[in-house]
């Protein structure tokens, strides 16, 4: 009997919670005051600040049903048959009530946007009644527009300074011509321009349209626009409302269309800059700066040929809808034109679906000798004599061709400033230097190599970007203090792909020595910091190691690029023009590379004398100044495009 009572005492309890927590859904429902007057009128009032659980269940059925003479449960079995048809009669409340709601909400909505609708044609009406729009506020602006239009300050140097033929594109005959050759053809190409910045790669695109057009086969017509635009400047807006590249569509509500189209409810499609460019060549520089989806819908147009547009706001049977309006919305607006980008990232950050459909031209980086020549090119338009290595000076500075002209306007405006009007104005060098402490510029050309030779220090090929430069490794090895415990130093900021090179180089110098470099310290270092990206420091780190560790001298006029394997083969690497270009800027005579990139080697090695070796055997006679190399005496052999299966395996004559 006991543990009936118990039981019985637990559903009890377990339903009184039940009964609180409906007394509290009710509550919320209707709000404390609200409850109260209602089981006043419903005569529950009792029933809910009663401690008795059936009162309290009646007066619950009292509230949810409404109902005043509802009885008392008969026994505490009845109860949650009771509390679960209480329980689906609150759920229908509540579902009803949030209908409500939102049926409510709605109607508030229409009756705001009905009323805004019906403001908006009592102005447009006053508007219309008033006559003139003009006031005394908008004819003092438009005055001043009228007289700022007038008014001109003059153009900048860049502008009269550009390249007007393509003749006066310096450097880049071979790109020029190559581009030439797919935009001028009967079927033209989409083109992808790589190169440094400062090259004249939007030049040669909008002077090439310029020459295409005189060419009879040509397919673009003398009236071919040409539509340049940023690609870091275009965002893809998803909610649709602006798109300056493909266009889009104004509704008449929100974005404001035009007056006469937005009181018939008419939408209005803007067209973009493809359909600008229609017949003619878009122009897009810093594609890799562009938004992917935005790349993707782009991708789209250069298929279809056409842009479509879509609003829910376009009714095709309202007979006020014009016929532009029509047509664009059912056929679309055209879009056939040829896309020319130029980007100054690597072709492996381009979106892969872009460069599949496009050709491909490189733009070289710029020599100090073509610097030179562009400076004084730009000189010549400027009527401005040069004092005897100006021009020199100021290629020494920098390798872009836009940057060497903001240097000589520069210092062609310091020049006006002491310049007498009766004397003839010469740029001198003075000039240029102070433009250079101002600008804080250092110099671009840093001749590192010499025709001396020194032990433990090596010239590597680098490239960062489409700009090749030299790194100076440098290693020291001294026995360590106890044998068998020697240590490897290398600095950290160099990166992990640099230490991985050096674990290599060590294991294949061992090798190479039969020192066993346990019993030594060992010191590599990357002279600045530098950071190595990747692996083609590997051969140079060896050469280092090796010549400090036996005192052999390497020669100072010769750079080395390389993946060091395990096995002691040299490895292909990437970047091969632009590291050559960067060893001849350098001061370099020679360069070592591995013998599978002379199949990518380029027509134009910069002067150097370019050596190819595929094993650490070869590789170290023609760099390190070894007796045995000396006395074999044996005459280099040229490795070159035309030869690749024959690398020079002799030494380089010191």
């Amino acid at each position: 009997m006991s543990a009936l009572a118990d039981r019985g005492a637990a559903d009890r309890e377990r339903l009184g919670r039940q009964v609180g927590a409906l007394f509290g859904m009710l509550s919320t429902l209707y709000g404390p005051d609200r409850l109260v007057l209602k089981a006043g009128k419903l005569e529950a009032l009792d029933g809910m600040q009663s401690s008795v659980l059936e009162e309290q269940v009646q007066a619950l059925q009292k509230l949810v049903f409404e109902d005043p003479t509802i009885a008392l449960p008969l026994n505490l079995e009845e109860i949650p048959r009771a509390l679960e048809e209480i329980e689906d009669e609150l759920a229908d409340l509540l579902a009803r009530r949030s209908v409500e709601e939102r049926i409510d909400k709605k109607i508030a909505e229409r009756m705001q946007q009905r009323h805004e609708e019906y403001v908006k044609e009592l102005r447009i009406q006053v508007l219309k009644e008033a006559g003139s729009p003009e006031t005394a506020q908008t004819l003092k602006r438009y005055a001043t527009l009228e007289k700022m239009d007038r008014q001109r300050l003059t153009r900048s140097v860049m502008e009269i300074l550009r390249p007007s033929r393509l003749e006066e594109i310096i450097g880049q005959q071979q790109a020029v011509r190559a581009l030439l050759a797919k935009i001028a053809a009967p079927f033209p190409q989409h083109v992808i321009l790589y190169g440094p910045p400062g090259v004249g790669k939007t030049s040669a695109a909008r002077l090439v349209l310029e020459a295409a057009k005189q060419i009879k086969r040509s397919p673009f017509g003398k009236d071919a626009p040409f539509v340049e635009v940023d690609g870091a400047t275009l965002r893809w807006d998803p909610r649709e409302i602006t798109n300056p590249l493909l266009g889009s569509v104004h509704d008449p509500i929100y974005q404001g269309a035009r007056r006469d189209l937005a009181e018939g409810g008419v939408p209005e499609p803007k067209l973009g800059l493809v359909t600008e460019a229609h017949t003619g060549i878009l122009f897009i520089d810093e594609i890799g700066e562009m938004d992917l989806f935005l790349q993707a819908k782009l991708l789209k147009v250069l298929e279809e040929k056409r842009v479509s547009f879509d609003s829910s706001y376009y009714d095709p049977s309202d007979p006020q809808v014009p016929r532009y309006i029509k047509k664009l919305f059912e056929e679309g607006a055209p879009a056939d034109f040829l896309l020319v980008t130029a980007t100054t990232r690597c072709p492996e950050d381009i979106n892969p679906a872009v460069r599949s459909r496009c050709a491909e031209v490189f733009f070289e980086p710029l020599t100090p000798t073509e610097i030179v020549r562009i400076v004084h090119d730009a000189g010549r338009k400027l009527a401005v004599q040069f004092e005897a290595g100006v021009a020199e000076l100021i290629a020494d500075y920098t390798a872009e061709g836009r940057k060497a002209i903001g240097i000589l306007a520069d210092a062609y405006s310091l020049a006006l400033l002491s310049h007498r009007k009766r004397t003839r104005l010469i740029l001198r060098q003075d000039a240029v230097r102070e433009v250079v402490k101002c600008s804080r510029l250092i110099p671009n050309v840093n001749q590192k190599g010499h025709s001396g030779h020194e032990v433990g220090r090596v010239f590597a090929m680098a490239v960062a970007g489409y700009l090749g430069s030299i790194l100076e490794v440098e290693a020291v090895v001294f026995p360590s203090r106890e044998p068998g415990k020697g240590s490897l130093r290398f600095n950290d900021t160099a990166g992990t792909m640099a230490r991985d090179s050096v674990f290599n180089a060590l294991s294949v110098a061992r090798r190479l020595t039969g020192e066993d470099l346990a019993n030594y310290d060992v010191h590599v270092n990357v002279v600045g910091g530098g950071r190595v990206d990747g692996p083609s420091a590997g051969a140079a780190i060896l050469l280092a190691v090796v010549s400090a560790l036996q005192g052999h001298p390497v020669r100072q006029d010769i750079a080395v690029t390389g993946e060091i394997s395990l096995q002691g083969r040299i490895r292909p690497v990437g970047g091969l023009a632009e590291k050559l270009y960067g060893a001849r800027q350098a001061g370099m005579k020679g360069a070592v590379v591995p013998v599978e990139n002379l199949k990518e080697f380029p027509g134009d090695a910069h002067g150097l004398d370019v050596y190819g070796v595929s094993t650490a055997d070869e590789l170290l006679p023609l760099v390190l100044a070894m007796p045995a190399a000396q006395e074999s005496g044996a005459p280099p052999v040229e490795a070159t495009r035309r030869r690749p299966r024959h690398p020079n395996r002799g030494p380089v004559p010191a």
